[in-house]
C-alpha cells in the first residue's frame, strides 16, 4: 500500500474492498435508495481515512458511495495512540477508536477536518458501560447488600471526583487533545474534562474488542476504589468536611454559589465558588451543580491543608 495513501472510488463493494486492503473484511452498511454506503470499520493498523460523497450505481440503483482516501497517521499521532496503549495495558486493533476518545470538543472545534470528531458520543457510550459493569460487580459480590445500598456505592464510585482520580493515576491528561483557549485555561487538570474523557476510553474498548475487554479495564483502574467503597472506607463527601473544619472554631456561614455555565444543554459544564462568612475560599468545576460544589469544597480543603 502507498505509504501517503491511495485514493478508491468505485460501484462494485467487492473491488472496494479489495482496493482498500486484500483479503480484509471491512463493515458496511447499505440503507438502500439513494442512501449512502457508510464505512464503519477501517481496516486494522495505523491508517485513517476522511470521505467525500458521489453519486454512483450499484445494483441498478443510484446510491452514495463514499470516495475514500487512506493515509498512513501523523508519527505524533501515533505515539500518542501508543502512549495511551502502553499506560491502559490495553492494544487496540483499530486505532481511531482511540484518537476519537483523546478529542476533546475543544479541539474538534478548532480543526473542523481532522479525522475523528470530539468523544462526547464514546463518553456516552462509557457511562453507560461502566454503570452496567459496577451494577453488575456489586450484584454479584455483594449479596446482602439492599438495592439502595448498592445505588449509593455504584453513585460513590462513579462520580466525577473517582473518575478524575483515575484518570489522573494513568497520566490521561497529558494526552487529550485540546483546542488553544481550553488549553490556556488548564483543561488538561480539569477534572469534568478528564472523567469525561476516561469515560470515552471505556467506551472505545467497548467498541474495539467488545464487553469482556472493556469489564477487565473498568476492573482494573477502578478496583481500588470499588474495595474502598465496599469497605467504607471511600470518603468522596467534601462538603461534609469543608463544614466540619470550618465550624470547629463556631459557626460559619457557608455558601456555595454559581459562577458560570457552559455548553450545550445535554451536557453542561458549571462552575461553583464556595463562600465562608462571604469570603471566597475555593472554586470548583462539575459535569452537575452538586458535583461543581463538591469540587469546590475540595479546592478549599486542599488550600487549608486538610487534604493533599
Amino acid at each position: 500500500m502507498n505509504p501517503s495513501g491511495i485514493q478508491v472510488e468505485t460501484a462494485s463493494l467487492a473491488a472496494l474492498r479489495l482496493n482498500l486492503h486484500a483479503g480484509t473484511p471491512l463493515f458496511i452498511r447499505i440503507s438502500g435508495f439513494r442512501s449512502r454506503i457508510t464505512i464503519l470499520m477501517l481496516p486494522p493498523g495505523v491508517w485513517t481515512e476522511s470521505a467525500q460523497s458521489g453519486m454512483v450505481k450499484y445494483n441498478r440503483k443510484c446510491v452514495f458511495l463514499r470516495r475514500i482516501v487512506l493515509g498512513k497517521l501523523p508519527d505524533d499521532l501515533l505515539k500518542t495512540v501508543e502512549e495511551l496503549e502502553k499506560r491502559i495495558g490495553y492494544t487496540y486493533r483499530n486505532k481511531q477508536y482511540a484518537i476519537n476518545a483523546l478529542v476533546h470538543s475543544s479541539y474538534s472545534n478548532e480543526h473542523q477536518n481532522f479525522a475523528a470528531k470530539s468523544n462526547e458520543r464514546l463518553e456516552f457510550l462509557g457511562d453507560a458501560i461502566l454503570n452496567f459493569v459496577l451494577s453488575l460487580m456489586l450484584y454479584n459480590n455483594q449479596a446482602g447488600f439492599t438495592e439502595g445500598e448498592m445505588s449509593k456505592l455504584r453513585a460513590l464510585i462513579v462520580c466525577e471526583a473517582s473518575l478524575n482520580e483515575c484518570a489522573k493515576a494513568i497520566g490521561l491528561g497529558d494526552l487529550i487533545m485540546l483546542g488553544r483557549g481550553e488549553e490556556a485555561n488548564g483543561g488538561r487538570t480539569r477534572p469534568s474534562i478528564l472523567s469525561d474523557a476516561l469515560e470515552a476510553v471505556i467506551g472505545s474498548i467497548f467498541l474495539d474488542s467488545g464487553i469482556d475487554e472493556a469489564e477487565g479495564f473498568i476492573m482494573h483502574i477502578f478496583g481500588d476504589i470499588y474495595q474502598k467503597a465496599i469497605s467504607g472506607m471511600l470518603f468522596m463527601d467534601y462538603k461534609t468536611a469543608l463544614q466540619e473544619e470550618l465550624q470547629k472554631s463556631g459557626d460559619v456561614i457557608i455558601q456555595y454559589k454559581l459562577i458560570e455555565s457552559s455548553g450545550p444543554d445535554h451536557s453542561k459544564t458549571f462552575k461553583m465558588a464556595v463562600y465562608a462568612n462571604g469570603k471566597a475560599i475555593g472554586s470548583g468545576i462539575g459535569k452537575s451543580k452538586k458535583d461543581a460544589e463538591q469540587m469546590a469544597a475540595k479546592a478549599a480543603l486542599e488550600e487549608m491543608g486538610k487534604i493533599s
